[in-house]
């Protein structure tokens, strides 16, 4: 979809003999590259001279350095596949195995796929790729990107606010799968077998004699042990919140704590020491996931609740409810919207080849999504043969508990060795959340260097995982999944989608689709193809729309289970929403009074949607051709025809 124009490999990307000037050694750098920016003779380079851009003011990243530390080199990666597999590591995360089969559940299972394929190709595709080239072309974290227009720096403050909202109660999650890897020492696996207070509803989850199994036909639905293990032991779950949700698992408290110290120690140099630890976090998981594969497909059942995730209903396609879950579901699996991928690639050399990392990692979400679903509903199909039901959907409930429960009745099954898969599994599920929660909290701590460039990278690590650690005990409490299932509606998903918009917004319109192909082509020498393009300016904006705005039609209250929140907190959760949204107002006011003096208000207004002097490439030459290559191409626009209607063909199609 992309046509290279210039095969260069260095790492100033492609450059434009036109703005190129002397390739002496001593007077140009090599912008982003992994080594200090330094001369020849071993001295940095000296400041500008008139004509430069001004210099930032306090606070702003600096050319080549970190923000507000003019003296400090900024980070990068060690190499370029650190850079592709911490990204892989991100992307490919809870939000395929956790969070997609039972989103494909409770929306019809082949019904979902065929929306989730569509919207990916449509929003998540190009708005991955689109994050990873303006987090690359410009070195800035999620918040300072918005240089291109400082009014709309509300945007990257609304996703940081989401993806820390995010990283507190996915922690809770790696806890869980934690408690459940201790779990899985012990001779027999503790949820494999019903206790006495259960009941007769129960069903045991390990290996049942052929003879039991028929008696137990046509008893109707019962829950099985893994379900009431989940339930019960490791949440301690209540049927409601209305008087309290009660106080934390001292023994998932514990669990958190080391899930904390894990990621702190993971992120305490920054992308130096995440990067090494990439490779692990980014291939282990698939090993556990193709032996899972072949066990849960020799089920008996198995194929019958394969059928039901492939097979598409429809009908369902016409259901808006569908296509926002769709939505979120891209979202969250792909990290996008949330400033995580802006702030990966924003510690890239500039030269690097973006395109070819987009779409590995898109690719491979995918796949891991699909295989992932292919798991959970041969498990399924399987509860569903021994319930003596076809209908597939019965036979577990939804929600976040899926993973908790699903998986381990299946590994429950084993004949051999069931501890040793369950070890293996839940030693996945948590490095899968280690990569996804390390990029999240790098995310927060490179936003907070930002604004605060004298703080040194482990004491603002240290206070992320301090307070992320505080917040989470309340999502390990007996009512804790009620709130993270109101959390993650109102001040996550729903917040994430009216930012995006508003991102796309501001990156297609404001800034300009032609003007970001042309940054583009200067950093990487590629013509962006007609694909992208449409897709930025039109489609994909106009499909997110769509979905919020029919979601917000037919909205309904939000339930946990059979469970309906109390009138209050469903006025908390929408002020959560406006609180994460209004951050683009807010913001905005600053911005606009910062612009001179001497403009009236609505001058000040439009100065404040135009780009900082000093936006561009953070290496101080490669910024000066920047600079001749906008400028020239503003001479060039003089020349052309103003009407609005060629305007907008002209910035799509230019």
């Amino acid at each position: 979809m992309e046509t290279t124009i210039n095969n260069n490999n260095n790492a100033n990307g492609y450059l434009n003999q036109a703005y190129v000037g002397s390739l002496d050694a001593s007077n140009i750098s090599i912008p982003g590259a992994y080594k200090p920016n330094e001369s020849s003779n071993g001295k940095k380079p000296p400041s500008e001279g008139s004509g430069s851009a001004p210099p930032p003011g306090p606070g702003d990243n600096q050319p080549g350095v970190e923000a507000g530390q003019p003296d400090k080199q900024r980070e990068s990666w060690n190499n370029d596949i650190e850079f592709l597999m911490s990204c892989i590591a991100l992307s490919v995360g809870l939000g395929n195995v956790w969070r997609f089969p039972f989103t494909a559940l409770e929306n019809g299972g082949g019904a979902f796929v065929i929306p989730y394929l569509i919207v990916l190709i449509l929003v998540g595709k190009p708005v991955y790729y689109l994050e990873m080239l303006l987090g690359q072309f410009s070195s800035r974290g999620s918040v300072k990107v918005y240089d291109f227009s400082p009014i709309m720096r509300g945007i990257g403050y609304g996703q940081v606010l989401a993806t820390g909202i995010v990283t507190t109660y996915y922690a809770t999650l790696m806890a869980l799968t934690l408690r459940y890897f201790v779990d899985s020492f012990y001779p027999t696996l503790p949820w494999s077998h019903c206790r006495e207070e259960w009941g007769t509803e129960c069903l045991d989850s390990g290996p049942q004699e052929a003879s039991r199994t028929s008696s137990l036909a046509g008893s109707g639905v019962r829950t099985t042990s893994a379900e009431f293990y989940f339930t019960n032991i490791i949440l301690r779950e209540k049927a409601s919140i209305d008087d309290g949700i009660g106080y934390p698992s001292w023994s998932l408290a514990l669990a958190l704590a080391a899930a904390w110290i894990i990621i702190a120690g993971i992120t305490f140099k920054g992308v130096k020491s995440s990067g090494k630890a990439s490779y692990f976090l980014a291939l282990f998981p698939y090993v556990v996931m193709l032996v899972l594969l072949v066990r849960a497909l020799s089920l008996p059942g198995a194929f019958d609740g394969v059928l039901y995730f492939l097979r598409p209903q429809w009908h369902k396609l016409l259901e808006p409810q569908v296509w926002y879950a769709a939505v979120t579901q891209v979202f969250f699996s792909l990290a996008i919207c949330f400033g995580n991928i802006i702030m990966y690639a924003s510690y890239n050399r500039f030269g690097h080849n973006i395109y070819r990392d987009a779409n590995i990692v898109t690719t491979l979400d995918t796949f891991t999504s699909l295989l992932s679903g292919v798991i959970i509903f041969g498990i399924l199909g399987n509860l569903a043969y021994e319930n003596n039901t076809s209908d597939i959907a019965s036979v577990v409930n939804g929600g976040p508990g899926l993973a908790f429960i699903s998986y381990p009745d299946a590994i429950a099954k084993f004949k051999w060795l069931p501890q040793l898969f369950s070890v293996l599994f839940f030693l996945m599920l948590f490095v899968l959340g280690i990569g996804s929660n390390v990029g999240m909290a790098s995310c927060l701590s490179t936003v907070i260097k930002d604004q605060f460039g004298h703080l040194k990278n482990w004491t603002v690590v240290v206070g992320i995982a301090i307070v992320g650690y505080f917040l989470g005990l309340m999502y390990i409490t007996p009512g804790g999944q009620f709130l993270l299932n109101l959390v993650d509606y109102f001040g996550v998903t729903f917040v994430a989608l009216v930012l995006a918009i508003f991102e796309l917004v501001a990156i297609a319109w404001i800034y300009g689709v032609k003007r970001l192909c042309r940054d583009v082509e200067f950093m990487i020498g590629i013509k962006t193809s007609l694909y992208y393009r449409i897709c930025w300016a039109v489609v994909t904006p106009l499909l997110m729309l769509t979905i919020l705005i029919y979601t917000l039609v037919l909205y309904e209250p939000l339930k946990y289970k059979d469970y309906t929140y109390q009138a209050g907190v469903y006025v908390f959760g929408w002020c959560l929403s406006a609180f994460g949204v209004g951050q683009v107002l807010f913001w905005a006011i600053p911005a606009v009074r910062k612009q001179p003096a001497h403009l009236g208000l609505w001058a000040r207004i439009r100065k404040a949607f135009e780009p900082l002097p000093d936006w561009g490439p953070t290496d101080p030459q490669t910024l000066k051709r920047y600079q001749l290559f906008v400028q020239e191409g503003n001479a060039n626009a003089l020349f052309r025809r103003s009407s609005i209607w060629h305007k907008i063909y002209d910035n799509i199609f230019g």
